[in-house]
């Protein structure tokens, strides 16, 4: 079969090409809406006015005044909530998504979302008890503002959004709190990305923190990911596609497709583990191809599909964006250092490292919890699945959140 915008030979997941081949199937919950099928790339696969809004809620929170200069006139966040709010406003639960995820956890029926065995009736983060709130973060590309937006001369923002901070994220958050007649969340939870704006959530609003609960995340991006990121946001920038990030008009199947893959193929090396790898694929080939003749391994196969996933539903710009405010992410900067800002965190914390992460370390998750007056040590989730282990160990991960908001529900003033 010729290779073809309509048949990109460097994708699997595409109709016409063969499922990949994988000994040891496991599910993917990396975000809670899935792309739908296409025939051509899109140029971005973020969502936009028009497209089906799905159970988002819309909240225009009003101007924001940025960290590091500029102002967004007016911003917007996309959100899903489930539960209802107590009459005096102590059982809400705010939920920070994943670096490319989005606001949709779970669905009405449960059947569906990043977190849909977590979060739910009866579920570890019990629906029928607690008002639980997930956002898109800002900068995002499903629903939130963020670079591909329309500005106010009525073009996307593209290269001219500014520069964000995860302080920034977590302004827009409070205002959206605001609206919600939310004055302190009982519980901020977040895994990955969404972990470290857990962290930046209590560092800037430690009055509106009740406790939070950190999934294999950190206060300060370490220099490794740093230098993972980077290798991601260049080759993004490197695709002669990405124009300097003006592509918005391009035609479909011209889009920065290949970066934005490329980057998400970096990406998810960090976020599973070699004994994994091993096991699933080996050495096998692709079925149908042979490597010896311009072929793929299984393995090549498997990291192309979620290259091809993350293109479908996701904007290069804002993976740009919303990775530099992980780069620059710090809870301690310009405020005495991480260890002094780590030490005033006096509010409970949980604690959670996956025995097989590759992106944040057993022993880094251990030196935070040794850090945090509020957490009683480290809890460990055993996977062979590594960084991801917290989106798929979900008995473990429900058996765990059950203690603590178990814990804190006996701690609260």
């Amino acid at each position: 079969m010729a290779i073809s915008a309509d048949n990109p030979g460097w994708l699997v997941g595409h109709a016409p090409l063969e499922p990949v081949t994988d000994a040891e199937p496991i599910g993917d919950f990396d975000t809670g809406y899935r792309p739908r099928p296409r025939r051509t790339l899109p140029v971005s696969g973020g969502w936009f006015e028009g497209d089906d809004p799905g159970e988002r809620l819309f909240a225009d929170v009003g101007p924001l005044e940025l960290e590091l200069g500029g102002r967004l006139p007016n911003v917007r966040i996309a959100y899903e909530t489930w539960g209802t709010l107590a009459p005096d406003r102590s059982n809400a639960i705010l939920l920070c998504h994943a670096l490319t995820g989005d606001s949709h956890a779970t669905n009405v029926d449960g059947s569906d979302g990043w977190w849909h065995d977590i979060v739910g009736p009866g579920k570890a983060i019990d629906t029928n008890r607690y008002y639980v709130v997930c956002p898109n973060v800002l900068g995002g590309c499903q629903g939130t503002t963020g670079p591909a937006s329309i500005a106010p001369d009525g073009r996307p923002w593209g290269p001219r959004f500014p520069e964000i901070t995860m302080r920034d994220m977590v302004a827009a958050e409070a205002k959206l709190a605001d609206r919600l007649g939310v004055s302190r969340w009982a519980l901020i939870a977040g895994a990955s990305f969404g972990g470290d704006l857990v962290m930046e959530w209590a560092a800037t609003c430690p009055a509106r923190t009740g406790a939070i609960a950190v999934l294999v995340s950190g206060p300060a991006s370490t220099a490794e990911q740093i230098a993972y990121a980077h290798f991601q946001k260049q080759a993004i920038m490197m695709d002669p596609n990405w124009r300097g990030g003006n592509y918005y008009d391009a035609p479909p199947g011209q889009g920065p497709t290949r970066g934005l893959g490329l980057a998400r193929e970096i990406a998810h090396l960090t976020y599973r583990c070699a004994p994994e790898l091993a096991t699933r694929f080996d050495r096998t080939p692709q079925a149908g191809e042979d490597p010896l003749h311009g072929g793929r391994y299984a393995v090549q196969s498997y990291f192309d599909y979620h290259a091809y996933k993350l293109v479908n539903r996701f904007d290069a710009n804002s993976y740009l964006t919303i990775t530099q405010a992980f780069i620059t992410h710090d809870v301690g900067r310009g405020r005495g250092g991480t260890e002094a800002v780590l030490s005033r965190l006096t509010m409970p914390a949980l604690v959670v490292e996956v025995d097989s992460d590759r992106l944040f370390y057993p022993a880094d998750m251990r030196k935070l919890a040794a850090a945090l007056p509020g957490a009683d040590g480290v809890v460990t989730v055993h996977s062979r699945h590594g960084h991801d282990g917290f989106l798929i160990e979900n008995d473990q991960v429900t058996t765990i959140l059950r203690t603590f908001l178990a814990r804190i529900s006996t701690h609260r003033p």
